[in-house]
């Protein structure tokens, strides 16, 4: 059993964190098995609930799979029982008391980050330094080797899937390693908004001010955008600016756009957002994206020749994202079919990833979402500001970023909209399909109807 238990702690460790297995997985005894239940000792029930909370499932999973039938996973506290007399008296205390039953934490002096759970992969070393983002990357470094003294705030923006959040998480990943007492919190923008309204609805705002304001060292928030037009968050995160930047504290903002583009955003928010270093990160050129291909088949064991990246990275140009995609796409296609990796496999994964877009034009998208939400051309580049035209104009406008290569001045002025109007729009349908099943369905149905007429 102990065996067992050394397996399936070595298999995760690989899938998370160091710095979290150290603190979290490290400390844990394997105490018993009983039927198909499998019985592990934490120090405490803080611990305890964190392990199960956060690792719980993949434990599971890796007991039942080393243990070769489903297993139950259980933990219960450690009684911290000692062959001392001295301590043997103070567990009986304990039982007594079921406040003593809490024991100290193992002697890791590491702050555990909070927020999101960080991509293990999303590290400095893994990063693949070109041309277009090697000020982003070495603004990121120096900001989390504590360099750059005069700046301790860095806004990186980039179209989607071009690496910020790589970096940001880079960030975390090397101040937990490197200055384990700091803390990190790692959140979007989203997140931040629905915590304050969370707050507010039980009570505990202070606590959620206190949290931003004194108890963070180092706040990476992400798609700063999705603040558009929610004024009473754009207060508040002010005033959350106001207390890190006067006590020194690290700040890194991500984005989809410049400060000065997010349409709907307080003077006082964008004067915060644009006090740091302010960086773009560039579409990756051929040779990188080469050189993330040959990394990225290098981590995954995947073998691939030279020919076949190549081809790759020439079909696939989008984004790091799209090249991760056809990656994964070779990979299942080759496993799930017994087949061998040809450049037959890759030109089929290729295909249907990549999107013809010199043949989608942005009059083209407007034919199709007007007959898809019953208007007319004529209505969706109209002034109108009924419901009936704004939504099915927003979605367009949308799809032509997504869609076309068009820049967001191009796309405004097709509907007889600023740039800043195109901003706010595709903003709107972002958040839209997250928060409701039925635009999310709408959009998805047209993706397909266009990809699947233009492939």
């Amino acid at each position: 059993m102990e065996n067992l238990w050394i397996k399936v702690k070595n298999s995760v460790k690989t899938a998370i964190p160091e710095h979290s297995f150290k603190m979290w997985i490290e400390p844990i005894e394997v105490l018993k098995s009983r039927q198909n239940n499998f019985v592990l000792s934490c120090p405490n029930f803080f611990s305890k609930k964190r392990v199960l909370d956060q690792y719980g499932d993949l434990i599971e999973n890796e007991i039942t799979r080393l243990f070769g039938k489903p297993c139950k996973l259980e933990i219960e506290v450690s009684s911290g029982k000692k062959k001392s007399i001295t301590k043997k008296s103070k567990s009986v205390k304990a039982k007594k008391n079921p406040a003593a039953k809490q024991l100290a934490l193992p002697n890791f002096n590491i702050c555990q980050s909070s927020g999101r759970i960080l991509r293990k992969n999303f590290t400095f070393d893994q990063f693949i330094v070109s041309p277009g983002n090697k000020f982003a990357f070495s603004a990121a470094l120096s900001l989390a080797s504590h360099k750059l003294d005069n700046h301790n705030a860095l806004y990186l923006f980039s179209d989607t899937g071009m690496g910020k959040s790589h970096l940001s998480q880079a960030v975390s990943h090397h101040i937990l390693s490197n200055y384990p007492s700091e803390r990190v919190y790692y959140a979007t923008a989203e997140d931040f908004t629905n915590e304050m309204v969370s707050s507010f609805k039980n009570n505990t705002f202070d606590q959620f001010k206190n949290k931003y304001r004194r108890e963070c060292d180092v706040l990476l928030l992400e798609d700063v955008h999705f603040l558009t037009g929610k004024e009473r968050t754009q207060v508040e995160l002010a005033t959350a600016f106001d207390y890190l930047f006067d006590a020194e504290k690290k700040i890194i903002f991500t984005s989809s756009y410049l400060p000065s583009d997010i349409p709907k955003m307080s003077d006082q928010l964008r004067s915060r957002l644009s006090s740091g270093i302010i960086t773009n990160i560039e579409k990756p050129d051929f040779k990188t994206r080469f050189k993330i291909l040959k990394q990225k088949a290098g981590l995954s064991n995947y073998n691939l020749t030279n020919n076949i990246m190549e081809y790759l990275a020439s079909e696939l140009s989008d984004n790091v994202r799209q090249l991760e995609s056809g990656l994964i796409g070779i990979g299942a296609k080759s496993t799930l079919l017994d087949i061998p990796v040809d450049m037959k496999l890759a030109e089929s994964v290729v295909q249907n990833i990549a999107r013809k877009k010199k043949t989608i034009t942005i009059d083209y998208i407007k034919k199709i979402v007007c007959k898809n939400f019953n208007i007319t051309v004529s209505d969706i580049v109209s002034k109108s500001r009924k419901q009936k035209i704004v939504r099915p104009r927003q979605v367009a406008i949308f799809l032509s970023r997504k869609f076309t290569d068009q820049p967001l001045q191009v796309i405004g002025k097709n509907f007889n909209r600023k740039h800043a109007t195109a901003i706010h729009s595709i903003s709107t349908v972002e958040r839209a399909i997250k928060e409701k099943k039925e635009i999310k369905d709408q959009v998805d149905y047209i993706c397909n109807k266009i990809e699947t007429e233009m492939m």
